[in-house]
């Protein structure tokens, strides 16, 4: 009878106790005020105004001692929730992010300007983008880029990261 009352405890203790699966790697890495980008650069054209096509690439930061290799990067970035630009890249060479480390993604080209060339240019003095909700597929504690685990983060969410915009022919 007392075993029986321990294991019945015992089993409601742990039945009721919270779990952090309701909690994704990215609600944490938010949480922790963790911004893996460091940088932006929007590359705007004369054609940019007719197409709401531009250039971007971005600087990715690795707070972490483990190699980070990106595999894929969909993101939307704005201003005080408003969407302003939008994406959805596979690195043909995945980009690897060595530990406590940067790496430069390289352009990415076609991101998509969702509120239109011309409303977006009101943006460009205040120097900075939020990215509103950035999905990474990636593999973690990578050896030059290779073997790792894979990892699927969502929802990563960064404010005012620092952003400088070219105009280019």
């Amino acid at each position: 009878m007392l075993l029986s009352l321990l294991l019945f405890s015992l089993a409601a203790l742990v039945l009721g106790a919270p779990t952090l699966t309701d909690l994704s790697i990215g609600d944490i890495i938010n949480s922790l005020g963790i911004g893996l980008v460091a940088n932006i650069t929007v590359t705007i054209t004369l054609e940019s105004l007719e197409t709401n096509l531009v250039d971007v690439a971005f600087t990715v930061k690795n707070p972490l001692p483990i190699e980070l290799t990106l595999e894929r990067v969909a993101s939307s970035a704005g201003i005080n929730s408003t969407e302003y630009a939008s994406f959805d890249h596979t690195f043909s060479d995945p980009l690897v992010v060595p530990i406590f480390g940067t790496a430069d993604s390289g352009v990415i080209e076609n991101v998509l300007l969702t509120q239109g060339a011309l409303a977006s240019l009101s943006i460009i003095p205040l120097g900075y983008l939020d990215l509103l909700n950035t999905d990474v597929n990636l593999q973690a504690g990578t050896i030059f880029g290779q073997l790792g685990i894979p990892l699927n983060i969502t929802g990563l969410k960064q404010e005012k990261v620092p952003t400088t915009y070219e105009l280019s022919s």
